[in-house]
């Protein structure tokens, strides 16, 4: 029996199918649950995330318009639940939402330096973990699961030259950060 696809999933959890739910847990737990690591940066925060962002699945499985991708729909559902656990927890701290001026030109690549450098992983953890959460998620939605930057807009709900920015910003505060932390020239 072939395996169904991420929309095939979707339609029969619209139906209320259960196994179908179980199934698309299965398939998309892990990225649900690290992308939101990368915003509430706390396992137990990631985990409530994972829990209602699937609950909002089998909620909203019939609201699924086919406009995106499966995996870029439920990320930014990911990202709306993460946020909104954030503000509940820390109503006293400003979320970065803002948007950035477009039209700037990306950096040379700390990203490319980093994995060059793959025995200072440590040390692009550290980086990586002081960029802004908006840049963070910049970052990893590029390099780790590996979408394009209009997906990233769409998840984000920001305009692509937005995404554009926010990554030149989190490539040069990274290049920076790997520099002192490498013992590389000042930035």
């Amino acid at each position: 029996m072939s395996e169904d696809t991420d929309v095939q999933l979707l339609l029969r959890i619209a139906g209320q199918d259960q196994r179908a739910l179980r199934q698309f847990y299965e398939r998309f737990h892990g990225v649900v649950y690290q992308f939101s690591m990368r915003t509430v940066a706390n396992a137990a925060d990631a985990a409530e995330v994972l829990n209602e962002v699937m609950l909002e699945v089998w909620r909203r499985a019939a609201s699924f318009q086919g406009q995106s991708q499966v995996r870029t729909w439920l990320l930014s559902i990911t990202r709306h639940k993460s946020i909104d656990l954030l503000r509940r927890k820390r109503p006293t701290e400003l979320l970065d939402e803002a948007s950035l001026d477009e039209g700037e030109e990306e950096a040379s690549c700390p990203m490319s330096l980093a994995i060059e450098l793959g025995q200072q992983g440590e040390q692009v953890r550290v980086c990586l973990d002081r960029l802004k959460d908006s840049h963070r998620q910049v970052v990893y939605l590029t390099f780790f699961e590996e979408l394009s930057y209009p997906e990233i807009a769409e998840i984000m709900a920001i305009p692509n030259g937005t995404v554009k920015t926010r990554m030149l910003h989190a490539k040069q505060q990274l290049l920076q950060c790997l520099r002192r932390l490498l013992g590389g020239a000042e930035a």
